[in-house]
């Protein structure tokens, strides 16, 4: 495949029969998430890292037939119980992106949602070729952060996972989806080479490396819409998430006027 195409990057949060209210939208059911698995299979879909593929578009190498990406957010506990299973079988790589403040263990600070992973469900994750990238340390929305919490969020983050895993992560999640040039341009100067959006829209390289545009895979995504997801083209993902594109504009507005009321950055 060409480097110039547009690539799916899937975007999940919860896999779990029951999670919590706070995520239940966001999740997908055990099941589903093996239907969709098994489907990418049937349609000679390639998985690929969010490393890989950046790669790929920075140096124009070559990438597999009709590459995809499978990501997670947060680090929910059943992506290690019931994802990495169903991935096992048909071979697929994903990648992982964690908020350390939310994972079991020396580092956690409570506040998690449901849930979460341990460290060493994470290393078995790593080992099993699973791209464990950050997503900052406890979530917060980083576009409306002063400077100093900023750099923590992202440094803190960074340090942490490369302490536990033993190699530093170079691809990073934004918390929610949000990011402005000051955030892109932290986590570039924290040492990540790339970075990932929501925008429910197809990544292209146009994008830019700090902001690649995914598509978020809910409890009510059904199997069609799943594989339009992963074959449609562009003005079919736009109509399929019109509503969620139409909030995000107007809740952009409200965060610039929060962060402009906030006063000079750092302040």
């Amino acid at each position: 495949m060409t480097t110039t195409e547009p690539v799916p990057i899937l975007m999940y949060h919860a896999v779990a029969h029951r999670p919590a209210e706070a995520v239940f939208g966001l999740s997908v059911s055990p099941d589903a998430f093996a239907d969709q698995m098994e489907l990418l299979a049937e349609l000679g879909c390639t998985p690929v890292t969010t490393a890989a593929l950046a790669h790929a578009w920075r140096t124009a190498g070559s990438l597999p037939r009709r590459p995809v990406l499978i990501t997670f957010d947060d680090g929910y506990e059943g992506v290690h119980r019931h994802a990495l299973p169903v991935l096992a079988t048909y071979g697929f790589t994903s990648t992982l992106f964690v908020s350390t403040a939310w994972l079991r263990g020396a580092h956690d600070e409570g506040g998690a949602p449901d849930t979460m992973l341990d460290w060493d469900q994470v290393r078995e994750l790593a080992a099993a070729g699973t791209e464990i990238g950050g997503h900052s340390h406890s979530h917060p929305q980083l576009d409306q952060l002063p400077d100093d919490r900023l750099w923590f969020e992202t440094l803190r983050c960074k340090e942490i996972l490369a302490g536990e895993l033993g190699e530093r992560p170079v691809s990073f999640a934004y918390p929610y989806g949000y990011s402005d040039r000051r955030v892109r341009r932290t986590v570039r100067s924290a040492g990540f080479s790339q970075a990932l959006a929501v925008g429910n829209a197809l990544a292209e390289r146009r994008q830019g490396p700090y902001a690649l545009k995914r598509m978020t895979v809910r409890r009510t995504t059904v199997l069609d819409e799943f594989e339009r997801l992963v074959l449609g083209s562009g003005r079919d993902i736009a109509r399929t998430f019109a509503r969620d594109r139409a909030l995000t504009r107007g809740y952009a507005l409200v965060r610039r006027a929060r962060a402009a009321g906030r006063g000079p950055a750092g302040g």
